[in-house]
């Protein structure tokens, strides 16, 4: 099996995805998992779609994250994960991962700062007098 790439974004988190046949390593940034994601729950979002496919231990992942926090981080990674998934075997993978919603895209990002207003939607202190 050759190497798939595959994307994943959240928020301004960006995870570059790469899946090749091994033994379940999954390296961030040339760090392991748990060394990067500490926290059991981030650990358990990024395994998610490998779960859900029953796909534990049958790939290697080696992954660039950049961008964002660690909560946005495992969700990039999580996307991306499971769009690697999906181009390896599209019938087999990609109905259970669309049920899960793990292949959907989650749009929500930081509202901008409007001009003459201190935050998105905060307005100065009205003073009537």
């Amino acid at each position: 099996m050759e190497v798939i790439n595959a994307l994943g974004r959240r928020k301004s988190a960006v995870a570059r995805v790469y899946v090749s046949a091994g033994s379940g390593n999954i390296t961030i940034n040339g760090r392991t998992l748990e060394n990067y994601f500490p926290s059991e729950i981030l650990r358990f979002v990024v395994n998610q779609p490998l779960s859900v496919t029953e796909n534990e231990g049958k790939y290697d992942i080696k992954v660039n994250l950049n961008g964002g926090g660690v909560k946005g981080q495992a969700e990039a990674l999580r996307l991306g994960i499971a769009r690697a998934l999906c181009k390896i075997d599209t019938e087999a993978f990609r109905a259970t991962l669309k049920q899960h919603g793990f292949l959907t895209r989650d749009s929500r990002t930081v509202e901008r700062k409007k001009p003459g207003r201190p935050g998105a939607r905060k307005r100065f202190q009205f003073s009537k007098r």
